[in-house]
Formats: C-alpha cells, structure tokens, sequence
C-alpha cells in the first residue's frame, strides 16, 4: 500500500485564528467562555474545548448577561451582534476575514439596489451569517437548475456572491448559467472561495488521478471536507469522509491500494497522523507528501484580543 499524502491540507488560516481566539480568550478570562455556534465545523476540536470549558450555544439568549461570547469564523447576523449588545455581552469577533470581505460585499451591494444571489448551501452557518447582512435582499441558490426558476428579469439589478467553502467547479456551474440568463449580473472583483478551500480542491484534483480510493479527513458538518469527497467521487475515485482513524473499515481494502489522505480545513493533523498509522501498522503502507501549493496566509487575532494582550506600553492595535 503507498500512501499519499495531499498538501496543503488542514487547517487554514481562517480556523488557526479561530482556535487561537478562544484558546486565548480562555486563558485571560477563564471558563465559561460561549461561543455562538460551533467555532469551527469538527468534532474533535469542539469536544476538546467544551472539555476546557467552552459552552457552545445556538441562541444568544441563553448567554448569561455580561457573560464573554465568542462569535465563531463562520460570521453572524447584525441581528446577533444587537442581541449581544442588549444583554451587555463581552463579544468577541473571530469571523474569518474571508467571510467578513463576502459581507461586506453584500452590505455594498445591498445599498446599491441590487438583488442578491447568494450560491451557498441552505441552513449553513455562514449562510445565514451572509444572508442576515441584508435579508431583503438576498435569494439563496444551490444548484444550476435553480436559476432557470429565478423571477428576474433584464432589467432587475443583480449580484451574486458564494459562499466561501463551495466546490470551485459547482459554483463556476451555477455563476456562468446566472451569466447566460442575466448578462446584467455583476459579482466580485475576486473569487469569494476562499485560498484554502480552492487548493485542498487543487490537491485532490490532481491526486486523485493516481488513487484508488480516497480518505478525506473532516467531520459531517464540514462543508469544505464535504466537497473534497463529493470531488473524488465525481472522479470515479472510492472516497470516504471520516472524522478519525477509528471510523476506518479495514474492508475498504485489499494491502495494494494507492491511498490518497487529506484533511478539510478545520481537521486536525492529528487525526490524519492517527489514520497514516492505522494503515502504516496493517497494510506496512509506505508515505509519500504530495505538495500541490504553499500556504503561507496568517490573520491576526481579533483586535478586542490584541488589545488585551499588548505588552505594556506597546502601541494599542
């Protein structure tokens, strides 16, 4: 068995400042700590910090007044934000930068006049963030077919904005048939899909040609580990979306097999040593890191962080 190990994978740079947000909150104003929602979408780092004293909650309202809350890299609502202001809530912001540039977007677009398509996954936690930025303005579209149902015309000001995790190929399917339908839709000047989510899809891509079956390391609720497997699948490619080596099945394979292993953006690469192991000790599989693109995106902590933690006499961020 030959093992290939895909890279870059795991964590970006979105779910590192993420992590390190609440990791520091802890540290300076101890437990309990909430988060609105989970702060990333995997269950071992959720546990791990619910274990240190995280409370995650899907209402504001159960947050105690004055209590400290974290609002998680997916983004929130300004709805959310007013609430937490109302219950004299200590709010700490880690939306991913990426996700607060989509916002934005939509705020500018909103105001212009335009009607908002927002190419995305319904029920997503960054969805209802976007679409929470200007309500009335927004319709949610999850596949090509859909646009053919839109109820706009030529005249109609339009935009479009995506969510930051999607699969590039179905969203470039869903923008060039909004393209053919309506020539007057504008979108923005970049891509919304994230750097991370496009190059673990560029590795998987191109090792996918070479796999026999792939293991994608990422929990359910994951959409950007979602797309990676639904990627290889589409490829004719066996995949497998799995949260540990303890969800591997050994009747997945024979001993001969090329394995391609990667891990969506918020899995640990813990879990995705734990699984080279598990094929290591009984397939004596050999490990080959395949490295597609370099990474080497960072984001500062929240700035209500960076103020907390200035050495004194530093200058304020």
């Amino acid at each position: 068995m030959k093992i290939l190990l895909a890279s870059p994978r795991g964590f970006c740079a979105g779910v590192n400042m993420a992590i390190e947000t609440l990791e520091t909150a802890i540290r300076l104003y101890g437990t309990p700590i909430y988060v609105f929602h989970e702060i990333v979408h995997n269950k071992h780092v959720v546990d791990r910090f619910v274990r240190e004293g995280a409370v995650f909650v899907d209402r504001v309202e159960d947050v105690p007044e004055g209590a400290v809350l974290l609002f998680s890299a997916h983004g929130v609502a300004p709805e959310v934000r007013r609430v937490a202001r109302e219950r004299s809530l200590h709010a700490i912001d880690a939306t991913c930068p990426l996700v607060t540039k989509v916002h934005l977007e939509a705020i500018k677009y909103a105001r212009s006049g335009h009607r908002i398509m927002l190419i995305g996954h319904e029920g997503h936690d960054e969805v209802i963030g976007t679409m929470g930025q200007a309500p009335d303005a927004f319709t949610l579209v999850e596949t090509a077919e859909q646009v053919d149902a839109l109820p706009f015309g030529p005249d109609d000001k339009l935009a479009y904005l995506t969510q930051t995790t999607l699969s590039v190929d179905d969203a470039s399917r869903i923008i060039n048939r909004l393209k053919e339908r309506f020539p007057q839709v504008v979108g923005p000047p970049k891509d919304d899909i994230c750097y991370a989510t496009q190059n673990r899809q560029e590795a998987v891509r191109l090792l996918a040609a070479d796999a026999d079956i792939v293991l994608v390391l990422g929990s359910q609720n994951s959409s950007n580990s979602q797309r990676l497997a639904e990627l290889s699948r589409e490829r004719g490619i066996r995949s497998h979306l799995i949260d540990g080596a303890g969800e591997i099945e050994p009747g997945w394979f024979t001993g001969d097999e090329t394995v391609v292993i990667t891990a969506g953006a918020s899995a640990p690469e813990s879990v995705v040593q734990d699984c080279v192991e598990w094929l290591r000790t009984r397939f004596d599989a050999t490990v080959e890191e395949r490295t597609i693109r370099q990474e080497e995106v960072y984001f500062p902590l929240p700035k209500e962080l960076r103020a907390a933690t200035a050495p004194a006499g530093s200058p304020r961020a």
